[in-house]
């Protein structure tokens, strides 16, 4: 003890006194940050635990037809719901529960079950009650409920046009067709209300409440028609029906613009036949117009016939010796009926729809200047439509080193390449409007709060010159009313067009049992004032090519258009070689 000094810190406490000190300095250090420096964002952070922040719905826009008919739409509703703390309350809440049932007719026993099933929190037990319901029942001011606003979508023409509109799911976002493209469009903005609140998160009666009003959501108005999409399903279906076929599509456009009137598929579904918890929902929904690739077949003819008129190597009444046959390289291409010909004119080629015609002009036309016509046409890249999930199609170059000159031959015939229907009929549409390959489009407009957004017809490309659409035109005008009882002939009108059939692709090859028979064309052929696609998918029962199958719904759907857009029907043109 003699030599302790106890009046100094041993070295153990001066360690704990520094680490107090730097404590201290750290503590006042923070003190400092969140009183100064943080302090707005603190005061937020508390100002949120006795605010509350209530989201309130925007009204979805609406989509239009082509006429202004709505297509998609919403209604103001309400959500109703049971404050749970309020209900514990067991006296007021059976009489509550009692009420409500009234207005709601519901189960009261079932409506208390749900209110007194915790203690704390809002219970749902009506979403999208009606908007005067609502209104009544909010009037009523039973103890404990509390009324939400929100909106119902509705779909006035139930499943028309299903793939093409799209839905809304719960959520309120859009799941496919228009209502998921243009989603930010018709999404809006919410509004907001901010209440103070008490520990259990409830609004303060007559304190200080700040609101922001929902900014309801765009308008998208569509080229469709529902008229003419009205008479593009039915007949879609009945020919579906009639020729017990896998599936189908039918396209109707304004050739002149490219604006798209109607696009049917069957299957499909829409907001009253879609099953959400379908697997293959998405097989329903898709709009295969734009999604899935064919073979077009001898639709493609027409393109052939084309670049080889427009590079001057053929007119209308060139000839050539049809044998029945063509060899290319190790493969012989006959013609679909097994037929030999002798001298045929272009003319005649096309009227008979002969592989070896097309043989004939692709080889005149050469490799390099034949898939520039085609890429010309749009084969081969998007349309740029506007809708998602749109294929490019499929074409071997010569640059590929898998390509080969039956490469060449088969595709001047529409195989062994593939197109969207919606390619097949852009590129068709070059005949009817002197040239000009349009894009097509499906929205005419896009209106907000703050900007109207119009789409005008965009031309592309100019792929052959008006005098060689011109001629085109008139040889698929030959094709149908040149041609005794034609399928796609429609009384009164004059039509120009081309039929199509293809075996049907498999991994190994084709199946020899299946086709797809389609048709493409327009009317009436002096002044188109639409262009139609007819395309089937393996009919069965006896009749699979595209005259038997697809030319006479074409007709079908063109006289009802004809009709529906008040276009007086014209007679034959005297001498045309319907009429010999």
């Amino acid at each position: 003890m003699a030599d302790g000094r106890p009046d100094h810190l041993t070295w153990r406490l001066r360690v704990l006194a520094t680490l107090v000190a730097l404590s201290m300095c750290a503590l006042f250090v923070r003190l400092g940050m969140i009183q100064i420096v943080d302090h707005a964002k603190y005061a937020e952070e508390a100002a949120v635990t006795h605010k509350g922040v209530d989201t309130v719905p925007a009204q979805r826009g609406a989509i239009l037809d082509a006429t202004g008919f709505p297509l998609a739409t919403s209604v103001d509703t309400y959500d109703v719901y049971i404050d749970a703390f309020l209900w514990q309350q067991t006296t007021k809440a059976q009489k509550a529960s009692q009420l409500l049932a009234d207005e709601l007719r519901m189960d009261p026993r079932a409506l208390y079950a749900a209110g007194t099933s915790r203690k704390t929190g809002d219970v749902a037990v009506r979403r999208q009650l009606p908007y005067e319901q609502g209104l009544a029942l909010d009037k009523k001011d039973i103890w404990g409920v509390r009324l939400s606003r929100s909106s119902q979508r509705i779909y006035p023409e139930g499943d028309l046009a299903g793939p093409v509109v799209g839905l809304v799911g719960l959520d309120g976002k859009g799941l496919w067709g228009a209502e998921a493209d243009f989603d930010s469009i018709l999404n809006g903005k919410p509004g907001l209300i901010s209440s103070e609140r008490d520990a259990l998160g409830r609004p303060i009666s007559f304190a200080g409440r700040t609101e922001r009003d929902p900014v309801s959501g765009g308008e998208v108005q569509l080229t469709i028609d529902r008229f003419i999409q009205g008479i593009a399903e039915r007949n879609l279906n009945a020919a579906i029906q009639q020729y017990h076929a896998k599936s189908g599509q039918i396209i109707i456009m304004n050739p002149a613009t490219g604006a798209i009137l109607a696009m049917a598929t069957n299957p499909s579904a829409g907001p009253k036949t879609a099953d959400l918890n379908d697997p293959k929902l998405f097989d329903r929904v898709r709009d295969r117009s734009v999604t899935d690739m064919y073979e077009p077949g001898s639709v493609l003819k027409t393109l052939t016939t084309a670049a080889a008129i427009d590079t001057g190597k053929v007119n209308a009444n060139s000839t050539y010796n049809d044998t029945g046959s063509v060899t290319v390289g190790t493969y012989k291409i006959m013609n679909w009926d097994f037929s030999a010909n002798g001298t045929t004119t272009v003319t005649q080629y096309l009227q008979k729809s002969l592989n070896t015609g097309s043989v004939w002009l692709s080889g005149l036309v050469g490799a390099k200047d034949f898939y520039r016509y085609m890429k010309a046409f749009g084969l081969s890249e998007p349309t740029h439509v506007g809708l998602s999930g749109e294929a490019e199609g499929l074409m071997r170059l010569p640059d590929d080193q898998a390509w080969s000159v039956v490469d060449l031959a088969t595709n001047s015939y529409g195989q062994g390449l593939a197109a969207t229907p919606l390619q097949v009929l852009t590129a068709i549409n070059v005949f009817a409007n002197g040239g000009k390959l349009m894009r097509p489009y499906v929205v005419s407009s896009e209106v907000t709060a703050g900007s109207v957004r119009s789409f005008q017809p965009v031309e592309v490309r100019r792929p052959v010159s008006a005098q060689t659409a011109a001629t085109v035109a008139d040889l698929m005008h030959q094709v149908v009313d040149g041609v005794d009882l034609h399928g796609a002939q429609t009384p009164g009108y004059e039509v120009a067009g081309k039929t199509g059939t293809t075996l049907v692709s498999i991994p190994t090859g084709y199946d020899l049992d299946s086709t797809i028979a389609s048709f493409a064309g327009f009317i009436p052929y002096k002044n188109p004032r639409i262009s139609v696609l007819i395309k089937i998918d393996q009919p069965t029962g006896g009749l699979n090519l595209g005259g038997q199958v697809a030319a006479p719904v074409f007709a079908k759907v063109a006289a009802e258009t004809m009709q529906y857009l008040g276009v007086a029907p014209t007679k034959a043109k005297a001498g045309s070689l319907a009429a010999r």
